[in-house]
């Protein structure tokens, strides 16, 4: 089977299979769940996953799914993004650049879908708010919150907001 034929059948297989969840640093296609319509005003419930999916949309149809970390802080989830070797948002990683092209995004947190906005954090005092709630949260963040900042590797926050009255 030349890999033209073989490109073919494997899309056709993955489009048959409806959903790909990412698997830690492999991303996914679409996420499954169901989907939760109730308004969230408390996400603390987070505060026991340590990983979440998020799912973009790609500017060829497809959905894009990766695994990502996420924290509360003030009724609002966050979920940050590492830029390790330089770059900018968006153009270090995949998702970043369909988030910035179109925010709405698709969470997955345990076995939930939930609809949200991710909105890039630019409020100096709301981004060393959400670097401290990631610190209180897990043990490698609370390690870059003590660094002096040119020392961290270059960091980005999104804010999970709710998703755009249409």
């Amino acid at each position: 089977m030349n890999t033209r034929k073989a490109f073919v059948a494997l899309a056709f297989a993955l489009a048959l299979t409806g959903c790909i969840d990412p698997k830690e640093r492999r991303p996914g296609l679409w996420l499954s769940g169901e989907v939760e319509t109730a308004p969230v005003t408390d996400w603390s419930f987070t505060d026991d996953q340590p990983e979440i999916f998020l799912e973009t949309r790609t500017w060829y149809g497809l959905r894009h799914s990766v695994t990502v970390v996420c924290a509360a802080h003030n009724g609002a989830l966050y979920v940050p993004s590492l830029y390790y070797g330089g770059g900018e948002f968006p153009e270090k990683r995949h998702w970043h650049r369909n988030v910035a092209r179109d925010p709405r995004v698709r969470l997955e947190i345990d076995g939930r879908l939930y609809e949200r906005r991710a909105v890039l954090v630019t409020d100096p005092a709301e981004w060393n708010a959400v670097l401290a709630a990631f610190g209180q949260k897990f043990p490698f963040w609370k390690e870059l919150t003590e660094k002096p900042e040119a020392e961290r590797p270059k960091l980005i926050f999104m804010r999970m907001d709710a998703p755009a009255e249409s």
